[in-house]
């Protein structure tokens, strides 16, 4: 798959996720197989743009390229100059977010919200589009079916960004009302598909190899994009990759590789953002990567009281160590609803706070 003059290693690709896939993240997921990584979500409003959180969004530094900027607001003319700062600061691809469904977002009109307006969607993709174009820079577009349930308008954003020159299309198979309830729906996916000759991507529900496949059959799209499922689990983009190649399903990784994986991104996690924020952001990745191992759930409670990067290291370690001498080889064991709670309530804690 291309995007502009890019061509992908495959059609596996990385989810902007607000608050996850910062640089260690994304670069996690691409040792794992992932053929490309949009970064969260970064604000095009100047005055904000020398936040920590900001500059923390805007790192690529040593990133395996085509690096991917991903930038939100509602004024035309703000995303044009936010995209030619992004340029200027190392992107090779500008992203627009037109499919977050986040409250704090879409009170700003930004995100999904702009999708009740096909008018200003219009004018956002022509002036990015425009600004970057000098460069020869390829811009994407992040979306969802629509606003509302019952007013998808998924087919016509789609022409338009397709007339705007937008490379290629990420499509979340919900609408904003939908949030994440219920289920992914790929119907119009496949339908814009058929309609467009840029490469579309599906997005929404992707857990699994046989799911990945089962989502390309179905819509056709050039590409998958992963999110909520490669929290805690970037080895999906190897189980999916060996699965799309051979029709085999990989067995699921032993505790001393998820051990190994955890600590070093740990590492990475540390060194990225020091040790205040270091140590409250790594909470939500133990608490993924440990989802559903046994004892998980009491580790957990204590490690999120511990306010040390060398202390929730040390516990981390301890934690898989005993699991290692137990004899306990593999990580998928029946969650407990007390993990899911957990691990909920942690990623909206960290929402909460600066970075």
């Amino acid at each position: 798959m291309h995007i502009g003059p890019y061509q992908l290693k495959n059609n596996l690709i990385v989810a902007p996720m607000a608050g996850v896939t910062d640089r260690p993240f994304r670069q996690l997921c691409k040792r794992f197989g992932a053929g490309h990584a949009v970064s969260e979500m970064i604000t095009a409003d100047q005055s904000l743009r020398a936040h920590k959180k900001s500059i923390n969004r805007a790192n690529f530094a040593g990133e395996l390229a085509p690096i991917s900027a991903q930038i939100a607001g509602s004024d035309p003319a703000q995303l044009a100059e936010a995209a030619r700062y992004q340029v200027a600061n190392g992107a090779q691809i500008i992203d627009i977010n037109m499919g977050c469904p986040v409250k704090k977002v879409c009170n700003k009109l930004a995100g999904s919200a702009l999708l009740q307006d096909e008018t200003l969607v219009g004018q956002i993709l022509d002036a990015v589009v425009a600004a970057v174009a000098p460069d020869n820079i390829p811009v994407t577009l992040k979306t969802r079916l629509g606003f509302a349930n019952g007013a998808e308008n998924i087919l016509r954003v789609a022409e338009r960004a397709q007339a705007a020159g937008i490379a290629a299309l990420a499509i979340h198979g919900r609408t904003r009302e939908d949030m994440y309830n219920g289920n992914a729906r790929y119907a119009l996916i496949r339908e814009v598909k058929r309609s467009l000759n840029i490469p579309v991507i599906a997005n929404g529900d992707i857990d699994s190899p046989r799911k990945a496949a089962q989502v390309l059959h179905d819509t056709g799209a050039d590409a998958i994009m992963i999110g909520r499922a490669a929290q805690g689990r970037p080895w999906i983009f190897r189980e999916i990759a060996h699965f799309l190649a051979t029709g085999e399903e990989l067995p699921p990784p032993e505790v001393i590789e998820i051990r190994d994986v955890l600590l070093q991104h740990l590492d990475d996690l540390y060194a990225f953002y020091g040790e205040y924020s270091g140590c409250r952001i790594a909470r939500k990745h133990i608490a993924w990567y440990t989802k559903g191992l046994a004892g998980s759930n009491e580790f957990r409670q204590a490690m999120y009281a511990e306010e040390s990067t060398a202390g929730q290291a040390q516990m981390t370690r301890q934690f898989f160590d005993q699991l290692l001498a137990y004899g306990e080889r593999l990580q998928y064991q029946p969650a407990t609803p007390a993990d899911s709670a957990a691990a909920a309530l942690l990623s909206a804690a960290d929402a909460r706070h600066p970075q």
